[in-house]
């Protein structure tokens, strides 16, 4: 089921939501240039997955990309949508934006934090946003208004992010991608974020995900938000790159049930 919902500033964000209304909930929040439709369903849990604003189905705003309230305040608005406490789970940009919510609004709302291959910072030196080579190598072109420059750069992103999936989920992948205009790509880099004070203050269960061959999120940046957040488990899947949840799904999905399970007790 696909729902439409206005935040406090009004804007209209789209959220996919499934499984059994009365399982605990789990609020899916996906990276940059990508959308809910990233995330499999999960049968054991009622899932929401918003595509952030600017991606997918939501409303593409003239601004707020650079802006943590403004991102603050589309994730509360979800979460009021779900009325009462969820996991947040949120893969690669998806940190950031989690942070940010946490930043405005502590841990109202949820019951555990999930980081998945994430940044929880961003701009030159912060090690909660330490990126890899592939971010060097791709990054730049990616942004361009041009299209000979940026969807090379973009399909080279999508297939290289995750190495080793199905060539038609990569295509599908970079359909997403070439959704978001380039100005929303580009701003939401454009941004300078501190999140230690953020991390150190998490007082909710928290599991970190990352690949040990991540080459778009540093690993390190995984370890970093995971020694911050008190009590945080950190697991680091071997052989894996920047995608967990598609790359090793049934291990992933075992890993997060069990966790919303322990949480929702």
């Amino acid at each position: 089921m696909q729902t439409s919902l206005l935040t406090a500033e009004g804007v209209r964000l789209s959220v996919r939501e499934s499984g059994p209304v009365d399982a605990p909930a789990v609020v899916l929040v996906h990276g940059w240039a990508q959308s809910g439709e990233v995330w499999s369903p999960d049968p054991t849990s009622r899932s929401y997955a918003p595509d952030l604003r600017g991606h997918g189905a939501s409303e593409i705003t003239e601004g707020g990309y650079r802006d943590s309230a403004s991102w603050a305040a589309d994730l509360k608005a979800v979460l009021d949508h779900v009325g009462r406490p969820a996991v947040l789970v949120g893969w690669s940009y998806g940190g950031l934006v989690i942070t940010d919510y946490l930043r405005a609004h502590g841990t109202a709302g949820v019951s555990g934090l999930v980081l998945v291959g994430a940044i929880t910072e961003l701009g030159r030196g912060r090690p909660g946003g330490a990126t890899g080579r592939l971010v060097e190598a791709t990054l730049a072109p990616s942004l361009s208004e041009d299209p000979g420059v940026a969807v090379p750069a973009l399909a080279e992103f999508c297939r290289d992010q995750a190495p080793g999936l199905p060539g038609e989920l990569v295509q599908r992948l970079l359909g997403t991608a070439l959704r978001v205009p380039p100005r929303v790509r580009r701003d939401m880099f454009r941004r300078d974020v501190d999140s230690a004070a953020v991390l150190r203050a998490v007082d909710k269960p928290t599991l970190v995900v990352h690949g040990t061959a991540d080459e778009v999120v540093d690993p390190a940046a995984g370890e970093y938000a995971a020694a911050l957040i008190p009590g945080a488990d950190l697991r680091r899947y071997d052989r894996t790159a920047h995608a967990p949840f598609l790359e090793q799904p049934e291990r992933f999905a075992a890993d997060l049930a069990g966790f919303v399970a322990e949480v929702s007790r």
